[in-house]
């Protein structure tokens, strides 16, 4: 794999059971992307979107064909290193926020540094530069509960940037939310792409998202229909 890419798929096949006959979410995909991209997979409902993030973020392994993820190949890995790819060096954002409900924002982040075993001063400095990345240095201290849908996300992202993994995945992070609070967490993913140089790859049919986008795959039925440089037409591009 080249030092540029991140990610490099030859021939990616998925294939599901589905009762007694079988569904092909991913047929035979090539895919490359490089260092510091912002791009998103885009197409219908069941195009393979979200199944190609799964492959890449090590949750999911390859029916064939092979997936290259930041030098190590995601269907050679035991479960315990692929743990370990994910813990070091993949970060995650869900439509869901997936936050832990009596913890703080604070303890929130923290999470992914305990893993880590980062002791405890390093952490908390960490854990406070990923809060005042998006803003929200001051409400440490709130539980899910008390945070809008905005501010959740806001610390989804923090969660997931607060080790400065090289590679983020969002899986529809903007569903949930309206569009003052799309374009905020959009602006926001786009100075850390920029700033931190941290790769985005999203998977989204949101337009919002695409807006902000700098190159655009479009999935059909398991395969690559269309995969197109943009200019993006929202927030301020690199």
């Amino acid at each position: 794999m080249s030092d540029d890419n991140l990610i490099r798929t030859e021939k990616l096949v998925k294939v599901y059971p589905m009762g007694a006959s079988k569904v092909t979410a991913l047929n035979r995909v090539n895919l490359s992307f490089r260092r510091g991209e912002f791009a998103g997979l885009v197409g219908p409902s069941g195009s393979g979107k979200t199944t190609f993030l799964n492959i890449v973020g090590s949750l999911d392994t390859p029916t064939s064909g092979s997936a290259g993820v930041l030098g190590r190949k995601i269907e050679t890995l035991s479960h315990r290193e692929a743990a370990a790819l994910r813990n070091r060096s993949i970060g995650f954002i869900f439509q869901t926020f997936n936050l832990l409900p009596v913890y703080t924002a604070y303890e929130n982040v923290e999470f992914p540094l305990l893993l880590l075993k980062v002791p405890s001063a390093q952490r908390r400095q960490m854990i406070m530069d990923a809060l005042d990345w998006v803003g929200l240095s001051d409400r440490a201290d709130s539980r899910p509960s008390q945070l809008s849908g905005g501010e959740s996300q806001r610390v989804a992202i923090a969660r997931a940037m607060v080790k400065k993994p090289p590679l983020l995945l969002a899986d529809e992070p903007t569903a949930n939310l309206d569009a003052e609070n799309s374009h905020h967490i959009l602006r926001t993913m786009e100075k850390l792409n920029r700033e931190l140089g941290t790769s985005f790859l999203f998977a989204t049919h949101d337009e919002k998202v695409i807006g902000y986008l700098r190159r655009k795959i479009t999935l059909v039925d398991g395969r690559v229909d269309h995969d197109e440089p943009l200019q993006p037409s929202t927030g301020t591009g690199a």
